[in-house]
């Protein structure tokens, strides 16, 4: 699996292209596209072929010009990468403008982002320990700050809140997206996978050894699992209101 990294190209460059600060010449013909546009139809490429089909030649291919001519809007792959980044993170809702309280703006973010992985899921295969920091990455970071600042909990742990559910929810995207992609590499789902394998497994794993999972496999458990994420989310807001009310000031 291709692995990129965020925030590798020219930091100057780059921030340039995110806030659209660049100088453009006065004179000659008005461009025939913008960086945003090429970011667009990366994405498109990037969604439908995987983010090892993306390269500067097939994006130009995508938009029907030379490949030379998309330097023109963006200078190479790496700043190319962190404008798609910034140009998706315009889907997800900001905080401050959802309705209800901090947990419920929260559990709406969440499940919205959790679905962006999955209209993107080129997303996950771009570390991103060194953020683009474009506009849209930006607003939305001050969107959630301001939102949960009525928790009363101090700036830096607002920080972490931040950092906590957004990793939770990048986890739980990335375990859903490999199921999803084993699925329509092999031609198989899940539950077909399993049933291969239980008649073997079944002589496998036995009482005396895995009492505790064989009990669970024959009261049907495993046949009706839920819902890991909401469960997981739900149980990491209940930790956290449960922290504010011991600790916000």
């Amino acid at each position: 699996m291709t692995t990129e990294y965020s925030g590798g190209g020219d930091p100057v460059r780059s921030l340039e292209l995110l806030w659209d600060v660049r100088e453009r010449p006065r004179r000659g013909p008005r461009p025939r596209l913008t960086a945003r546009r090429v970011a667009e139809a990366a994405i498109e490429l990037a969604d439908a072929e995987g983010l090892a089909a993306l390269s500067m030649r097939r994006v130009a291919e995508h938009l029907g010009v030379s490949p030379m001519s998309i330097y023109t809007y963006v200078p190479g792959k790496a700043e190319l990468l962190d404008l798609m980044l910034d140009t998706v993170q315009a889907e997800i809702p900001l905080l401050d403008r959802l309705p209800g309280d901090w947990r419920a703006r929260i559990e709406h973010w969440a499940r919205e982002s959790l679905a962006s992985y999955h209209r993107h899921p080129w997303v996950l295969q771009v570390a991103t320990s060194r953020p683009p920091m474009g506009p849209n990455e930006m607003t939305w970071s001050e969107s959630a700050l301001r939102a949960l600042a009525e928790t009363g909990l101090p700036d830096r742990e607002l920080v972490a809140v931040v950092a906590a559910v957004g990793d939770y929810v990048r986890g739980a995207a990335r375990t859903a997206v490999d199921a999803a992609r084993a699925e329509q590499r092999t031609g198989r789902s899940e539950a077909e996978h399993y049933r291969d394998r239980e008649p073997l497994l079944e002589k496998l794993i036995t009482a005396d050894r895995f009492p505790t999972m064989t009990r669970l496999h024959y009261s049907g458990v495993f046949d009706d699992l839920i819902d890991s994420f909401e469960f997981g989310l739900q149980r990491l807001l209940d930790g956290l209101a449960a922290y504010i009310e011991r600790h916000a000031g």
